[in-house]
């Protein structure tokens, strides 16, 4: 395995860090108004992610960052093809970002409630895009020679993209209501149980339907996603490498509503973070070796043609090696520091409206 195929397996890794740890974030977002009844309810919930949501959303920075640098071609062609949605998602974000900040800055119900709306749709929005964004890159997009995207947004609002935006929305909402069972007790912890026990069954539905299109899609019966393999055992051995990235992400979801039914929301966490990380691998997987296919036949990028130099890439290696244990070391401090249940006795009655 060559240094650019080892730049492409450290991508996939930092996606897959940032939907885990952010993906709980989205779904305690969603949560606001599915859970709480009271402006200190709404309060706990958002206190769960206060210290440490700002941390996750890093992750993003970071994949984008080294996207750019060991992928350019691919950076340029997905942020110009995906301009719009990306853009959607940036103001989300933002939006979201100054809700959790500002609204408890008047004590007036309806100021907090407008805020609230904007953490619900700033948690929401980015969830769903970031599905319609991956499911296109897996699909593949109109490209021409110089591997510029030539399709419009309606090429990207197609059945199979807008099933994936749907299913990475179920999957952090329900994520998000395991972390609420985590992190709470009393009767918002009972609600978040009882929720994320509801919306589990759709959500199983949703992700197999997706997951088995894309597996299904992989085997090149019907998509221009399929890697340029160099032998039949290979292709065998990749096809394998999906399916099993799929069951994995399957069972895991399966073990997460058991665990959410027995009580064990430790361990029902890990499980979500479990399907949510293989749902995501399926993608990368399914995607090798192409970055970004072409479904006009020609200008698919590959690893090959859109990577950096092996000097670039070297340098990175080194970099990477150094900063990461680092920064896993600094969360993990971090979530073992604020590792505490939050209740609404933890709310000051000076802060509730």
């Amino acid at each position: 395995m060559d240094i650019a195929h080892i730049w492409f397996l450290l991508v996939a890794f930092y996606f897959v860090g940032y939907f885990v740890l952010d993906g709980f974030d989205f779904g305690v977002g969603m949560a606001l108004p599915l859970l709480g009844r009271d402006d200190t309810d709404r309060r706990v919930m958002i206190n769960t992610i206060g210290p440490v949501w700002d941390l996750n959303e890093t992750w993003v920075i970071v994949a984008g960052a080294v996207l750019f640098a060991a992928f350019p071609e691919w950076y340029a062609s997905l942020f110009s093809g995906f301009y719009l949605p990306l853009l959607l998602i940036l103001l989300a974000l933002i939006a979201r970002g100054v809700s959790f900040e500002y609204r408890h800055q008047r004590k007036h119900p309806h100021w907090a409630r407008n805020f609230d709306r904007m953490i619900f749709w700033g948690s929401l929005l980015p969830a769903f895009l970031w599905g319609v964004a991956f499911a296109n890159v897996v699909r593949g997009v109109p490209m021409d020679e110089d591997h510029n995207v030539i399709g419009t947004l309606f090429d990207l609002l197609n059945p199979y993209a807008l099933l994936g935006g749907l299913t990475l929305t179920l999957l952090c909402l329900v994520h998000g209501l395991v972390f609420i069972a985590l992190k709470t007790d009393g009767e918002i912890r009972g609600r978040a149980r009882r929720t994320a026990l509801r919306a589990a069954v759709p959500t199983t539905a949703v992700a197999a339907w997706f997951l088995a299109w894309t597996v299904w899609a992989h085997t090149g019966f019907g998509s221009a996603a399929l890697g340029a393999a160099e032998s039949d055992r290979e292709a065998g051995v990749h096809l394998v490498w999906v399916m099993a990235a799929a069951a994995l992400a399957a069972v895991a979801l399966l073990a997460a509503a058991w665990f959410t039914w027995a009580g064990r929301e430790g361990r029902a966490f890990t499980a979500m973070a479990v399907t949510i990380g293989a749902a995501v691998a399926t993608l990368f997987l399914s995607l090798y070796p192409n970055v970004l296919p072409s479904t006009t036949g020609v200008g698919t990028l590959t690893i090959a043609n859109a990577s950096s130099t092996d000097y670039t890439l070297s340098v990175m290696l080194w970099v990477a090696v150094i900063i990461t244990p680092l920064v896993l070391g600094y969360q993990a401090w971090t979530y073992w520091v604020f590792r505490k249940r939050v209740t609404r006795d933890y709310i000051p009655v000076s802060a509730a409206h």
